[in-house]
């Protein structure tokens, strides 16, 4: 008998669960100009406007073809798929040293100021390969950083 009540909770727990880690992704945007609204239809009035293209989100709800968004700094709202894509772009939140490696001990190459857009070219398990500006290199993966999940 208590074997089928845990059964059953279980059950009920996992759809959420599920949903929870469906919804700890990152997206970015595809457009120079994209609307944020207020609910998730054309038929809501526009909360304000991205005008940074590939600007990292994450996405933190659904509902049909729209994305309930939260920028790095917290700002929220409901975006059209159409007008995102898959992210490879990075927020630095603090700043960071770009080294021509990915080890602490290798050439300092620059230093990040906070909200630098980074372009990702690849990333390992505790380090990104990314591009700005002129510069290209590696970054240490931590809480420092806006737009991948550790």
């Amino acid at each position: 008998m208590h074997m089928r009540k845990y059964l059953i909770v279980f059950l009920f727990l996992l759809p959420i669960s599920s949903i929870a880690e469906e919804n700890n992704y990152f997206l970015m945007l595809k457009n120079k100009k994209v609307n944020v609204r207020y609910g998730p239809s054309f038929d809501y009035p526009i909360k304000y406007v991205y005008r940074k293209i590939e600007l990292p989100l994450k996405v933190i709800d659904k509902k049909e073809n729209f994305r309930r968004i939260i920028d790095h700094k917290k700002n929220s709202g409901w975006i059209h798929i159409s007008q995102l894509r898959n992210s490879h772009s990075l927020i630095v939140s603090s700043e960071k040293i770009l080294f021509k490696k990915p080890t602490k001990y290798s050439k300092p190459l620059a230093k990040l100021d906070q909200g630098r857009l980074l372009k990702v070219i690849k990333c390992e398990e505790k380090w990104c390969n990314i591009k700005t500006g002129d510069y290209s290199g590696w970054i240490k993966k931590d809480d420092n950083i806006w737009g991948i999940t550790n």
